[in-house]
């Protein structure tokens, strides 16, 4: 604040400001704003969502009445056109016209939705992550919990993921955003709030880990892909019940946003065999490969040089694939368009519609795949964030102690005193055993199946 004054006494021909700090500035007398000739509000839409409208408003009253103003919004909802009616005089609206595709042509975003139960969102992430091998990544979580919790996981499982939100000082936030420029870090988890302003040369992919509540949120974060004429592609995990979300957020942007199925482990093989038959052409062209030639021709007198080939490649395909247990996800069959959105949430999700004539159940802590054939259980740990647990210290403890692969860790939540984490019921038994008899951040914690 100090530095800003003495930079404002000074004087200066442009200021650019949050709307909270100009109102400080203002009722402090060290903004004066009676010789303004132009106001220029930008991403007005999202001004008016973090809550600054009645600053916004302060602002603006106290300008001269025969200013320029200039508002831009990537939306523009009634409440925008509010104050363009009250504070701008007879204003001209300009509409940049929506890229239209060539016939033939894939539009320059692709949008894709895939729909899988929450109980296997992070298996369904981390495998589309594989698929896609994004140069870099935004995945947007809606609160600053689930982005703390999702990087650990993620970080637990191999990425290099940062987090970014709300809650975090501003020189946290300058060493995630240079870890990115960087190239340190392949993806960046971020609430809405957190994301805004990022100054990212290139996103090739934005992942909605949850499908926006509102249309207007799901246009600002897939428009951080695809821009100065770049290719991009827009991702969005959405649960059986977020249907007529998708519906919804269609309707509003009139584009289509393709439902496609999970890849599944054969998918998953064929893109790492592609990945190592890449790697491998790499090599080969930058050369200097005498120091192994020898093992070649010594391995030649015995083998076919084919077969020699092959083992190689299997020995690097397996190292990269880890140790090799995947399991598909289940497969939930996509809503029928036309269909009631609400009906069709209900079906696909598994659970029964209520009624007046039906007593409601109590909710059950299982969740089922579609086609049933592996349940989940949730597991009560007794240690939460007072004693520093981490998602990461959970998936740990479970591979680890009951020898049990990473991907069959389901969702993690943690709270203050507890967490809950998702195993396969099949070996919940196993994993309680594995973990009462262990520590976990050096003490001993009650685990049972939650209640």
């Amino acid at each position: 604040m100090p530095q800003q004054i003495r930079a404002l006494e000074r004087g200066a021909a442009v200021v650019v400001a949050t709307p909270g700090r100009a109102l400080d500035h203002i009722r402090r007398k060290t903004l004066a704003l009676d010789s303004v000739q132009i106001v220029v509000l930008d991403e007005a839409d999202e001004m008016l969502d973090m809550g600054f409208a009645e600053d916004l408003e302060a602002i603006l009253q106290g300008t001269p009445p025969e200013k320029q103003t200039a508002l831009f919004s990537a939306t523009m909802p009634a409440r925008i056109l509010a104050i363009a009616e009250r504070h701008l005089q007879d204003p001209a609206r300009v509409t940049i016209a929506r890229e239209q595709s060539v016939p033939g042509t894939m539009p320059r975003v692709r949008q894709l939705a895939y729909i899988v139960g929450r109980a296997h969102k992070v298996a369904a992430l981390g495998r589309v992550l594989d698929m896609e091998n994004p140069s870099s990544a935004i995945v947007f979580c809606r609160t600053r919990l689930e982005v703390e919790s999702l990087v650990d996981t993620l970080n637990a499982h191999g990425f290099r993921a940062e987090a970014l939100h709300g809650g975090m000082q501003q020189r946290q936030r300058d060493r995630v955003m240079n870890d990115v420029r960087g190239g340190k870090a392949d993806l960046l988890v971020a609430t809405d709030v957190a994301a805004r302003g990022l100054d990212i040369e290139h996103v090739s992919h934005v992942v909605n880990y949850d499908v926006p509540s509102a249309p207007e949120a799901y246009v600002h974060r897939i428009g951080r892909t695809g821009r100065a004429g770049r290719a991009g592609t827009a991702i969005t995990l959405a649960e059986p019940r977020e249907h007529r979300l998708l519906r919804t957020i269609e309707q509003f942007t009139k584009q289509k946003i393709e439902v496609a199925a999970v890849p599944t482990v054969a998918d998953l093989r064929a893109r790492r065999l592609e990945v190592v038959a890449g790697s491998i052409r790499e090599r080969l062209l930058a050369g200097d490969l005498d120091d192994v030639r020898v093992v070649i021709e010594s391995l030649t007198d015995e083998f076919d040089i084919m077969d020699i080939a092959a083992a190689a490649i299997k020995l690097v395909h397996a190292a990269a694939s880890g140790d090799g247990n995947e399991a598909d996800i289940p497969a939930i069959p996509p809503m029928p368009r036309g269909q009631p959105a609400g009906d069709s949430a209900e079906r696909g999700s598994g659970r029964q519609p209520h009624s007046s004539a039906r007593k409601r159940q109590p909710a059950r802590s299982r969740h089922t795949g579609s086609d049933g054939s592996k349940e989940n259980v949730r597991l009560y740990i007794g240690a939460g964030r007072r004693a520093g647990v981490r998602p990461g210290d959970l998936v740990g403890a479970i591979t680890g102690e009951a020898n049990v692969a990473a991907r069959d860790v389901g969702a993690i939540e943690i709270a203050d005193r507890f967490s809950l984490v998702e195993v396969p019921d099949s070996i919940a038994d196993e994993v309680i055993a594995a973990l009462s008899a262990s520590a976990i951040r050096g003490k001993k914690v009650a685990v049972r199946r939650d209640r």
